[in-house]
């Protein structure tokens, strides 16, 4: 027997807050008494009904009384059975007994028994969850014996437009190309090829200045015009790209002598440089696609892994480089980033978005719905990656399951703690 305790005590956000607050007001006030009755068992399974010697259900029937447990010790879940009449126990082989188990969405489970020492065995596994309706056939000299119970759990009901109002959103399982990244960080900087030095090509006096530093020029626009020391003609310096003034280095009265006057950086392109740890550097490639995050503005861009440095830096990480559109000027050289690489892809059959995923007893589930109800699938888990995670087993393709908010049917469905009780 295992029981479900109540959730430890949490501190939540107000959006949560109110979102909890609204499901226990509904359940109090606006539920109908078939809503309060099928949230309560729903949640909890039903409870105090008379147990055997064996620690399960008694069903009795004038004089004939079958005790039904689920055994679980050392094998996979399975019924078993124990048979008496008028307080004596019966052969197992005196007793023809078949099990119906009608699952939450209408699928049956059947279920016949054959002696297995002095008790009757079931002959199917009973998997997870132990939430259904159970009907029970048995037969014993000529006589049938009829029972039928809900034994529910994990499951609970909310109405369409409670569940709108509560921002619970699902999703239909299926197949899923997850994405294997990692995370690394950097800078962005100035793209080294769109750099331009500016010099005279004769030595003169400087006569006139144009632009200021930080100013934005255009290809082909005036920068200064020089005197030719040789010649006495003026000639004009003009911008050989269109770009920004990062450099000055001209006044009217000087003379040039061979030197830099002005730098021009065209920041419509600029690289992204990321730092690539020693043991993530085998698995980043050249192309890799690379999803970037300013970490000052928030904003995101796309771009590909363009070149590896093949020197480390002296921290012992490798630059990796990532040339970015930047013609809307949203990307500033200097500002810090991350950066999820994709370093490989699995192609899942079946996943579901890990924020979907909670907790059930020892079990990682999530909660498929049918209809207006909401029931636990406790879920075998593979590669877990990005958004999402691999299953391998507990959950059909196909399944519809909360995507966004579970965390409001568990609070629901353990609100007042859930028993796993055969």
């Amino acid at each position: 027997m295992r029981l479900l305790m109540n959730a430890t005590i949490k501190t939540y956000s107000p959006v949560i807050f109110m979102s909890l607050l609204l499901v226990a007001l509904l359940a109090a006030c606006d539920a109908t008494e078939s809503q309060q009755a099928l949230l309560s068992t729903s949640a909890h399974g039903e409870t105090g009904y008379e147990k055997g010697p064996h620690r399960g259900r008694l069903l009795k029937d004038g004089d004939f009384t079958l005790e039904l447990a689920i055994f679980e010790t050392g094998v996979p879940p399975e019924f078993r059975a124990w048979a008496t009449k008028n307080g004596q126990a019966l052969n197992p082989g005196e007793v023809d007994l078949n099990i119906k188990l009608t699952r939450l969405g209408g699928k049956v489970d059947d279920i016949n028994f054959v002696p297995h020492g002095d008790v009757l065995r079931g002959d199917t596994v009973i998997y997870e969850p132990h939430s259904f309706i159970v009907t029970i056939n048995a037969t014993h000299d000529n006589t049938s014996h009829t029972w039928e119970y809900n034994n529910f759990e994990g499951r609970t009901k909310i109405e369409p437009t409670v569940a709108e109002a509560l921002e619970i959103e699902t999703l239909i399982a299926g197949p899923v190309v997850m994405q294997e990244t990692i995370t690394v960080y950097g800078r962005i900087a100035v793209n080294n090829e769109r750099i331009r030095k500016i010099s005279a090509r004769f030595d003169g006096m400087i006569k006139s200045v144009a632009p200021s530093q930080g100013e934005r020029v255009h290809k082909g626009q005036e920068l200064a015009t020089v005197e030719s020391n040789e010649s006495l003609q003026l000639f004009t310096i003009t911008a050989p790209i269109s770009g920004v003034i990062t450099r000055r280095d001209a006044n009217p009265g000087e003379q040039t002598d061979g030197r830099q006057l002005f730098t021009i950086v065209d920041t419509s392109s600029v690289w992204a440089e990321l730092s690539i740890f020693p043991a993530h550097l085998a698995q980043v490639k050249t192309g890799a696609p690379v999803t970037i995050t300013d970490t000052t503005s928030g904003q995101t861009i796309n771009g590909k892994i363009s070149q590896i440095n093949v020197i480390a830096e002296a921290d012992q990480t490798v630059k990796a480089r990532v040339v970015l559109d930047n013609k809307k000027g949203l990307l500033h050289p200097g500002r810090y980033i991350s950066a999820k690489i994709t370093v490989g892809e699995h192609s899942a059959a079946l996943a579901v978005k890990r924020m979907g995923l909670q907790s059930f007893r020892d079990f990682t589930v999530v909660y498929a719905q049918i209809n207006d109800e909401y029931e636990v699938r406790m879920l075998e888990l593979g590669l877990q990656a990005g958004e999402w995670a691999e299953v391998l087993g507990g959950l059909e393709p196909g399944t519809r399951y909360v995507s966004k908010n579970s965390y409001v049917i568990k609070a629901d469905i353990e609100k007042s703690g859930a028993s796993h009780d055969h």
